[in-house]
């Protein structure tokens, strides 16, 4: 993902991974033995990350939900446990030759952090694409960054050559040592939370989910596991259903849980979590957005999408977890902050605590002063105001305006809307998406 866990056997595969590389050696088994081994090596370099009963969570999703923050981690991502744990097991000569990853996302900074603390020299491949916040941190902390590509499959072209000079490929997911580190997340979160029924995890590859059921496995059998993915790219979920002929992920498809977005699952991950009994659910992007707010608006935490799947499908699959003490990764915050930008205030328009209206209104002195006293009489706050006298399909001494609103919530915004029509004018609430 160290010393005390042993490398796989050897063997070939016909999967290979999306942030990937070659294709992976496939172990006899991934133990609780190894993930111990792990948890032993990476202590004190790691956060053994809090977590705690959300008692809001619990009452607004109608389930015990149990927070393991893995956002609190120093790249604020569970990845530095695998990328740790795979660093401690390189030789001497595989330490002085140097590591080599593939990623636009959160591996790429757990690598390249972790590599600086245990002097490897680390070159992280990215696609030439990939946000300027994202490649300048991943340098800050200390590897070299090289831009090839204008995704994740070009950029591999370019890692597949530093791998054929001598470096050591540091898988994101499929790989032994990377799923032992992943794994201590449940060694964690079971130890602190015994009761727990239930984990739900967000999968790309499937690297966490699969450390935490071979934990879930050897101490509490009895806890069901679920992973979650986004209906843009539900590969893990199709392999586990036996869905190989069904068409792949659209690697193009836009989604805000991009550190879920793999096209293809991990070999050695998909055969843990068959052995295990892991159940998959998709979500949509709503839920995710709502759940990254839903977050932000409770836990007082940022969240990445992909970071916030888990609580996704507690809201969109609530009859499966009802009355269920479920364990919920918070798996990363790395969300570029125009994008979460845009996420709150998509948010705030679909509870309805902001709003566009289009009044029709008298193009006259004062018949604006008129409008707003309504709005605000209502209670409102008023936050813009936009006349459209050109393109407007209204008679000539008619305005259209639009007026940006803030409400309590959707109830407060309707009673607005009915304040505004009683008072004579024309009202319209705008969609999201409305020109």
């Amino acid at each position: 993902m160290e010393p005390g866990v042993a490398p796989a056997a050897a063997s070939t595969s016909a999967r290979g991974p999306t942030e990937g590389g070659p294709p992976a050696a496939i172990p006899a088994a991934v133990t609780l033995t190894d993930v111990e081994a792990a948890a032993a090596a990476i202590e004190g370099a790691v956060v053994r990350t809090p977590s705690a009963v959300s008692r809001t969570l619990s009452e607004v999703l109608g389930c015990t939900v149990v927070v393991k923050f893995e956002n609190l981690q120093f790249v604020a991502a569970y990845k530095e446990r695998g990328a740790r744990n795979r660093l401690l097991a390189l030789s001497a000569d595989e330490r002085a030759a140097g590591v080599v990853a593939v990623s636009a996302g959160n591996h790429a900074q757990a690598v390249a952090h972790h590599a600086r603390l245990l002097g490897v020299p680390a070159t992280i491949v990215m696609p030439a694409t990939t946000p300027f916040v994202k490649v300048a941190r991943t340098r800050h902390l200390g590897a070299e960054v090289e831009l090839h590509g204008d995704d994740l499959a070009a950029a591999m072209v370019r890692g597949r050559e530093l791998v054929a000079a001598g470096r050591t490929f540091v898988h994101p997911y499929d790989d032994p040592l990377v799923i032992a580190g992943q794994g201590t997340v449940a060694l964690e979160l079971l130890a602190d939370h015994p009761g727990l029924d239930t984990l739900v995890v967000p999968v790309g590859g499937g690297g966490l989910l699969a450390g935490m059921a071979v934990v879930a496995g050897a101490t509490a059998p009895h806890v069901a596991l679920v992973g979650v993915q986004t209906e843009a790219y539900p590969s893990m979920a199709r392999a586990l259903a036996g869905g190989a002929a069904d068409p792949p992920s659209d690697p193009g498809r836009s989604t805000l849980a991009e550190g879920i977005a793999v096209t293809e699952p991990g070999t050695i991950c998909e055969a843990l979590l068959r052995a295990h009994g892991a159940e998959m659910l998709v979500v949509s992007e709503q839920a995710i957005e709502d759940a990254v707010n839903l977050v932000l608006d409770i836990e007082k935490m940022v969240v990445e999408g992909a970071g916030a799947a888990g609580i996704a499908a507690l809201a969109q699959h609530r009859e499966r977890f009802a009355g269920r003490t479920v364990g919920v990764v918070l798996t990363g915050a790395n969300i570029d902050p125009r994008m979460l930008a845009s996420v709150i205030h998509r948010g705030l328009v679909r509870s309805g605590r902001l709003s566009r209206l289009r009044v029709s209104l008298d193009d006259r002195p004062g018949a604006l002063a008129t409008l707003l006293a309504v709005v605000g009489g209502a209670g409102a706050n008023l936050l813009e105001v936009t006349h459209q006298r050109l393109f407007a399909d209204v008679p000539i001494r008619t305005v259209e305006v639009d007026v940006t609103v803030e409400a309590i919530d959707a109830p407060h915004r309707d009673r607005v809307v009915g304040a505004i029509a009683n008072a004579g004018y024309r009202v319209a609430l705008l969609p999201l998406d409305a020109p």
